[in-house]
């Protein structure tokens, strides 16, 4: 069979997301570890795929193709059909553009702050970087919290699956094990069961091999 595209990824890296959309869009695809322990991700064949030397790299036509969330919202141009995210002049369009730039440009930079300030910058003053990274990744599970609250829906568009559901619980997955994780807010709990819930979302954490998180 061939393969309308392949993956590069890492297990529970920002590669999960769109993993995990290609799994739910049910297309043909090839999935290529990327071992981030031993530095492949740095190796000269990897680098020409991906210059900035991470995951995820998605290979689409024979061209290489990264940055998580714009990938995301390549698959759901490239797969109308699927229905995950709002077509160009449906009225919660808007606000599906708001929500993707907002966790790109917002939530993800702050994580990347909490995991790697020791490694980033100076790490005498990684501590001052990981208290603010927090401040602003609570701050953003506050606000979608009130989301969800305020518009009584079960995703964070409209009312079905998108591409913003799949880019926030990665970021949600990711804050397992900091003080506070998402899963601790009174509306990102029953959010967090529903999305763990879909069959495509079991997959993924199988063939990733990752068994944390499923139940918690």
């Amino acid at each position: 069979m061939a393969m309308d595209y392949v993956l590069y990824y890492s297990p529970g890296a920002a590669s999960m997301a769109v993993h995990w959309m290609l799994i739910e869009l049910a297309v043909p695809f090839e999935a290529r570890l990327v071992d981030i322990e031993a530095g492949v991700q740095h190796s000269q064949d990897y680098l020409r795929l991906n210059p900035a030397g991470r995951v995820p790299t998605l290979v689409i036509d024979g061209a290489p193709y990264g940055e998580s969330t714009a990938l995301l919202m390549l698959l759901a141009e490239r797969h109308p059909e699927a229905l995950l995210a709002p077509a160009p002049g449906a009225p919660i369009r808007a606000e599906w553009l708001q929500h993707m730039v907002y966790l790109a440009n917002t939530l993800l930079p702050a994580m990347r702050d909490w995991f790697y300030a020791e490694k980033d910058g100076d790490s005498k003053g990684a501590d001052a970087v990981k208290s603010l990274a927090r401040r602003r990744i609570e701050g953003a599970w506050d606000r979608l919290d009130a989301h969800l609250a305020a518009s009584n829906r079960n995703h964070l568009v409209g009312d079905r699956l998108s591409t913003a559901d799949f880019l926030a619980v990665m970021l949600m997955r990711w804050s397992r094990n900091m003080p506070r994780p998402a899963a601790t807010w009174q509306c990102l709990a029953p959010y967090i069961v529903r999305l763990r819930d879909l069959p495509s979302f079991r997959v993924v954490n199988a063939r990733e091999g990752l068994t944390d998180w499923l139940n918690t």
